[in-house]
């Protein structure tokens, strides 16, 4: 971050002002037209944060986006999502490609405000630092996405009534319901490569739990599980949840639950020394999850074997 300037874009308007468009017809929500938005190698030495979402689609862009920890290229089709109060930046070539196309939608959290929305839209795993990946749409879902988004300006440029805010929430929600569905199918798509990680995703637990003395270490964490992955942890257990039903956690927990029942059906250390070999603190902690996972204490597991 050295050398960086952290530039934080409060209001839609002041978007629209700082990127030389025409002041936006409605102050909470806005379609931007990609090709109308001005950029320059200028923009590279900045980083910037929203204090609103923004979800696009971008075609030919030729930049790269920083966001989390990851780089995301734009020269292909992909849509993007951001809520309020992340970090991003945006390396710009020096030469932008005429034929660039896209949208942007800006929605300021005040739009959702004593709606349901306000809540629900943070349970998308896709809004965070959380996808490790942009979304690809084919030509068919780009159309369908971009006539949403038609509707929602043509819904804020006509005069607005008592309808207008839940016509609008109602696109928005038909918008992330669709991403929500091209993700999870992003994810089938891609099964031979899902299932590798997987596999790797196996063999870091099985590594990590053959450690005797895991007190030093603890139990492994999701972030950690993630890093070793490269993905990020909102990614990982999308992912897991779709090919497998569990989270992240449910994993760890199962190969824990399975390395306890090895020790206690085949050595005579103590439920407490088991517990702290496993990386517990307390061994009330670990007979707990014990107990939830498997209806059976560790003592009545480890007595049924006798």
């Amino acid at each position: 971050m050295a050398g960086l300037q952290l530039q934080r874009v409060k209001t839609i308007t002041d978007y629209h002002r700082l990127r030389g468009l025409p002041k936006p017809e409605h102050p909470l929500v806005s379609v931007v037209n990609y090709e109308t938005v001005k950029q320059s190698t200028a923009d590279n030495a900045t980083r910037w944060v929203f204090d609103f979402y923004s979800i696009s689609l971008k075609r030919n862009m030729h930049a790269k986006m920083k966001y989390g920890q990851q780089e995301y290229d734009f020269d292909e089709g992909t849509m993007f999502f951001m809520a309020p109060g992340q970090v991003f930046g945006i390396e710009v070539g020096e030469n932008q490609d005429p034929k660039r196309s896209g949208w942007i939608l800006l929605i300021h959290p005040d739009f959702f405000w004593n709606t349901p929305l306000a809540k629900t839209i943070k349970q998308y795993e896709y809004f965070g630092y959380a996808a490790n990946e942009a979304l690809f749409t084919s030509d068919k879902e780009e159309a369908m996405l971009a006539n949403i988004v038609q509707n929602i300006e043509q819904e804020y440029r006509s005069n607005m009534d008592k309808f207008s805010q839940m016509v609008i929430i109602s696109h928005i929600e038909l918008l992330l319901t669709y991403a929500d569905r091209f993700y999870h199918r992003q994810f089938f798509t891609r099964k031979i490569a899902n299932h590798k990680i997987l596999d790797r995703l196996e063999n870091i637990l099985t590594e990590y739990f053959q450690d005797d003395d895991l007190i030093k270490k603890g139990l492994p964490t999701v972030q950690y599980i993630a890093e070793q992955l490269n993905v990020s942890p909102n990614y990982l257990s999308g992912l897991l949840k779709v090919l497998t039903g569990q989270s992240t956690q449910q994993h760890i927990h199962d190969k824990l639950i399975e390395k306890a029942k090895e020790k206690l059906s085949t050595t005579n250390l103590s439920i407490s020394e088991i517990a702290y070999r496993l990386g517990f603190e307390h061994p009330q902690s670990f007979s707990k999850l014990f107990k939830t996972k498997t209806n059976l204490s560790p003592l009545d597991f480890r007595q049924s074997f006798n």
